[in-house]
């Protein structure tokens, strides 16, 4: 009973990965001649969809609830978690920052200077220098985090003095239903607002992670490096 419970699970992998590879060429010739990296997001999917991913050729996963997460992670094969990155990319609480320091490479949505200092503060007490993003509510959508424009160049310059960090670049999301060009307005602004602080602050964002599964196309054609894809590659 338990070989044929595992062969079913092998089947079941094997079509997941079959699905992923189609979607993701799809994805990729959508985006070309562009080429961002592109982070699996996994939050609704168990750990055989993340092995199918892997499988497929994938080695950013994005989740947005830490200790669900670290769960599924811990119990991946040992292979998929030494050659992968993991990017947190849900709101992060205060209390939940210790162990997303632990068990992330990537946070994405960093969005006040207090949560940047815990991650810091965490990330000391690790022995890590934990890689960010600040998120970037250019849309003003009050039921979403994020800086605003202002809060983000007033804050900037005192998040780049922490230790511990390093600051890589920009995150955003567009709000749901937006016309076209409204989304690439937004995503436009983004890309010139990374510019803008290189500028003004003498530093190099290499990082932009715009675009999901409704819009990643236009995200690529404005200059993301990386877009956070979920139903688009599983379904």
């Amino acid at each position: 009973m338990l070989k044929r419970f595992e062969r079913f699970l092998v089947r079941v992998r094997l079509f997941m990965q079959y699905t992923i590879e189609k979607n993701l060429l799809q994805i990729q010739e959508e985006i070309a001649p562009y080429k961002p990296n592109i982070i699996a997001v996994t939050k609704y999917f168990d750990e055989t969809a993340m092995i199918a991913a892997y499988e497929a050729g994938l080695r950013n996963f994005g989740e947005s609830r830490v200790v669900e997460a670290l769960e599924k992670i811990n119990n991946l094969p040992q292979e998929v978690r030494a050659n992968s990155k993991f990017h947190f990319i849900g709101h992060l609480q205060s209390n939940k920052a210790k162990r997303a320091v632990e068990g992330f490479d990537v946070i994405h949505s960093v969005d006040s200077f207090k949560i940047a200092s815990k991650i810091s503060c965490e990330a000391g007490e690790l022995g890590k220098v934990q890689n960010i993003l600040l998120q970037l509510n250019n849309a003003g959508e009050v039921q979403k985090s994020g800086f605003s424009k202002s809060e983000l160049f007033e804050a900037f310059g005192e998040i780049q003095k922490l230790p511990n960090i390093k600051v890589l670049g920009l995150m955003n999301m567009t709000p749901l239903g937006a016309p076209e060009e409204e989304i690439r307005r937004l995503f436009k602004d983004v890309a010139d607002t990374k510019k803008e602080l290189e500028t003004m602050f003498n530093c190099r964002l290499n990082e932009l992670s715009m675009g999901m599964s409704q819009d990643y196309v236009i995200a690529a054609q404005e200059g993301a490096t990386m877009l956070r894809i979920g139903r688009k590659l599983f379904s």
